[in-house]
């Protein structure tokens, strides 16, 4: 009896990495969260971020907001 191998099936995905800069009041992370938050409600399959970049806006001494550059990847349909 001969033996029939089928082809090795691989799955592939392909990603798009989008910039968005996100604020909080709060902390550094609340504008990390909030970000992505929001980022999922335009694109969905989210897999990933990275902080690209922090900042805060000051004022008399006094930290306002903390300002936050994300990478956020996504996998495409």
């Amino acid at each position: 009896m001969e033996t029939v191998l089928e082809p090795k099936r691989t799955t592939t995905s392909v990603a798009k990495v989008i910039e968005i800069t996100a604020e909080s009041s709060e902390s550094f992370e609340d504008a990390i969260q909030h970000g992505i938050e929001k980022a999922a409600a335009s694109v969905h399959g989210i897999r990933s971020a990275w902080v690209e970049g922090q900042q805060v806006k000051v004022k008399e001494n006094r930290v306002l907001a903390y300002r936050v550059d994300l990478k956020v990847t996504f996998v495409l349909d």
